[in-house]
């Protein structure tokens, strides 16, 4: 899924759901109710205990059952306090600490916008699947849109494919091991549209792989921001992943540091649950669901805390 935020409101609803207008949004590769029957266990597991209600300070709570959102999903993000300047790479380092408990889809992942000067051109997302589609339900991620809301063409993969699906590729991640995430820089001397790849090194596991590469137009990124998106009950076990490391490098070379993030939530009128929240700390920002929510929409918190 894309998201927008305010800065970036070419590509999203305003607003905690980002993403395209509702009528133009499309999971990419994914259809949650084609995946998996939702009642039914996959590979032998059940949905386990049920996470404790919580209610956000002041406002409705949604805590139980299924997301009534368009794709049946809640997701929330960490936007990136970043200047206003052509970027030619992003990256983040991301930990799968405790994976979902349930044959249900889950996403996490770095995005960023593409760009050309004054003009918006799409936007795509890089990161690693629980989704029951694929060997132990890992998968990785690298997909998009261009600005009209039409799905971006790319390479074909190296990595296998078990659905067969382009944008989703087998990927066997481990708990816990650290991946850098990275998008971009544009593939030199590709013409439009250009070629931007996305690539996945893993910190503890040895991995180095480019997932493949997108065709989109623009010259430069805008817009970094990691999220997390569940397509599991608002009270199924909670699952939890730490973002860390987030770099960014402008199109002349310089890296910009990174120190703050926005935090927003999807909002309980679009569908989303209340009870996901982060947690700072030394080693980065964890997102977490089935809990109490702790840090309230549109906060501002520091990569090192």
């Amino acid at each position: 899924m894309i998201r927008g935020s305010r800065r970036d409101t070419s590509i999203g609803r305003g607003g905690s759901r980002n993403g395209l207008p509702a009528e133009d949004e499309v999971e990419v590769g994914t259809d949650p109710d084609a995946l998996i029957p939702l009642t039914q266990p996959h590979d032998g597991m059940d949905d386990g205990p049920r996470a404790a209600d919580a209610v956000v300070p002041g406002g409705a709570s949604r805590v139980r059952g299924r997301p009534p959102s368009p794709n049946g999903a809640s997701s929330f993000h960490l936007w990136w306090e970043v200047p206003e300047v052509p970027l030619a790479s992003v990256s983040a380092i991301l930990q799968v600490l405790v994976p979902p408990r349930v044959s249900r889809l889950a996403f996490f992942a770095v995005q960023a916008s593409f760009w050309s000067p004054g003009s918006h051109e799409g936007g795509a997302h890089a990161g690693l699947q629980w989704n029951p589609r694929h060997p132990r339900s890992r998968a990785a991620n690298w997909g998009g849109y261009d600005h009209r809301g039409s799905i971006l063409e790319g390479t074909v993969s190296s990595l296998p494919s078990t659905p067969d699906d382009p944008n989703t590729r087998d990927f066997g991640w481990v708990t816990g091991a650290r991946y850098r995430l990275t998008i971009g820089p544009r593939v030199p001397g590709s013409r439009n549209p250009g070629r931007w790849p996305a690539r996945i090194e893993g910190l503890d596991t040895g991995e180095d792989v480019e997932v493949r590469q997108l065709l989109c137009e623009g010259d430069h990124l805008r817009a970094p921001v990691v999220w997390s998106e569940l397509f599991a009950r608002c009270d199924d076990p909670s699952a939890r992943v730490r973002w860390s490391s987030p770099q960014a490098v402008t199109s002349e070379g310089s890296v910009v540091e990174v120190e703050r993030a926005r935090v927003t939530y999807q909002a309980y009128a679009d569908g989303g649950c209340t009870n996901t929240t982060v947690e700072t700390g030394p080693d980065g920002i964890v997102q977490r669901s089935g809990c109490e929510r702790l840090v309230p929409h549109d906060a501002v918190v520091s990569w090192r805390a």
